[in-house]
């Protein structure tokens, strides 16, 4: 498979992931705890293996592989603080690490794409991983929001779904 294709596959796979972790941190829905449990298991491991499959080798010249990477190692520290038998706060500690973890090879990934020549392609690559550090972070401070905590967390889920389907988009623009 090409670094093209596994970049587009994972992509599709890694927005499909947050859009599942982001309806399991809606507490609109209604879903019981095991599947909302379930949920963000499943979507973060999705998440985890999109950002693996888009990383063809590490390498300085292509940091977006590394903001991959680092996104990845994110979310398989969240689902550390979901699985690990480990008390609440060191579970609320993964939790915000991973997020930022996320954040960061967002914020990688969206510095590597403004070297791009302009296409429509760069602007959904840019704006896509803008939009995911900024709500992944928003869930890492989520925990420190007191009474807003949930709403905070909800809504930096979807805007991080919302980046991830952009990027993905960008993925299949690139294919075109």
């Amino acid at each position: 498979m090409s670094k093209e294709d596994k970049e587009l596959f994972g992509g599709w796979i890694q927005a499909i992931g947050t859009i599942l972790s982001a309806i399991a941190n809606t507490p609109h829905f209604g879903l019981s705890q095991t599947i909302s449990q379930d949920l963000k298991v499943v979507g973060n491991t999705m998440q985890a293996t999109g950002n693996a499959l888009a990383v063809d080798k590490l390498s300085q010249k292509d940091l977006s592989d590394v903001g991959n990477a680092i996104q990845s190692i994110g979310n398989l520290t969240v689902i550390g603080s979901l699985k690990f038998p480990v008390s609440n706060q060191l579970k609320q500690g993964l939790n915000i690490k991973g997020n930022l973890l996320q954040a960061l090879g967002s914020g990688i990934s969206f510095s590597d794409s403004l070297k791009d020549s302009f296409q429509i392609s760069t602007v959904y690559n840019a704006y896509g991983n803008l939009l995911q550090a900024i709500g992944n972070s928003m869930q890492a401070l989520a925990s420190k929001a007191g009474s807003n905590s949930t709403m905070m967390n909800t809504i930096g889920n979807w805007i991080q779904a919302i980046g991830a389907i952009m990027t993905a988009i960008s993925e299949s623009l690139e294919k075109l």
